[in-house]
């Protein structure tokens, strides 16, 4: 029997069960074990404090090593760019929707001083740059508890990925979908990690059926940029890979958090080539100045 590795919020065993159930329909057994991370048990701290590397994802990493779980499911955009040592992302299954939508009210319906939150920095500084007269705030918690908080009255609106709503059923809480072209995507927003130990064991050749390649070649750009940036998932760094054929169009922006300093860049290359056309536009964004920003923010 393989055993998944999963967080115990409603939205990661969402998740776990939707490997699950791809796996148990290629004939493999399989059963979930939760395990707590500290990204769970910090919850009133905000991110840009805590520090993001790893948090979400270290203890059930270190139950991988340990041979406790057979495979992680992670959200990709949780995964930092370094792995383990004997660690992979082996399946990168379809992905859902990229964008990050606003629930509460759309952006028109915002008054000046209205105040929206988000426990992202990406969100935050590009909000700030839509609208400088709002009044951006940092939230955390799982969706059920930002929900609440929205609707007790603590904002007018927050700022959620589209894709947890929609694997959870709420996309009928959905005021707006902010495209690509005005909040460009957190890298690896919208798709699923499986995680294996790379040591041709049932775990890692299971989960290798459920790998969708435009997806992987989307991701594998995506996080060449932040890669070599040195970002982590709580920078001012957003990057979206979109397959068209065999072809890959990237986009991808670095931005202050007071969202009065942008770089943005888009780039267009074969779809074969995705780890390069990557780190060409990492390049690109720190010629046009994305360090000086990224440095402001590392302090």
């Amino acid at each position: 029997m393989l055993v998944i590795g999963s967080r115990g919020s409603k939205l990661a065993l969402w998740q776990a069960n939707y490997v699950k159930a791809r796996l148990e329909a290629l004939g493999e057994e399989c059963r979930i074990e939760v395990i707590k991370t500290t990204g769970d048990l910090i919850t009133h701290v905000p991110m840009k404090e805590v520090g993001s590397k790893g948090i979400f994802t270290k203890e059930i990493e270190e139950a991988l090593v340990d041979a406790r779980i057979d495979l992680a499911v992670h959200s990709l955009k949780d995964m930092p760019t370094v792995l383990p040592e004997g660690l992979e992302i082996t399946s990168t299954p379809e992905r859902q929707d990229v964008r990050d939508v606003l629930i509460g009210r759309t952006l028109n319906e915002l008054h000046a001083g209205a105040r929206v939150g988000t426990g992202s920095l990406r969100r935050i500084a590009q909000l700030r740059a839509m609208r400088p007269d709002l009044l951006v705030e940092g939230i955390r918690g799982n969706v059920d508890t930002r929900i609440r908080k929205l609707d007790d009255g603590e904002y007018h609106a927050i700022v959620l990925a589209a894709a947890g709503l929609k694997r959870l059923g709420l996309a009928d809480r959905i005021a707006e979908f902010i495209p690509v072209e005005s909040m460009c995507p957190a890298v690896g927003q919208g798709a699923l990690a499986i995680e294996t130990r790379l040591d041709g064991g049932a775990g890692m050749q299971a989960s290798q059926k459920l790998d969708d390649p435009a997806t992987r070649a989307a991701i594998t750009a995506e996080r060449a940029v932040l890669a070599k940036l040195g970002g982590g998932c709580q920078v001012p760094i957003g990057a979206y890979g979109s397959i068209a054929g065999q072809s890959l169009h990237l986009r991808a922006i670095v931005i202050s958090p007071d969202g009065l300093r942008m770089v943005r860049e888009e780039i267009t290359g074969p779809a074969s080539e995705a780890f390069a056309i990557g780190s060409s536009m990492a390049d690109r964004l720190l010629a046009a100045g994305a360090g000086a920003i990224l440095e402001s923010v590392y302090g």
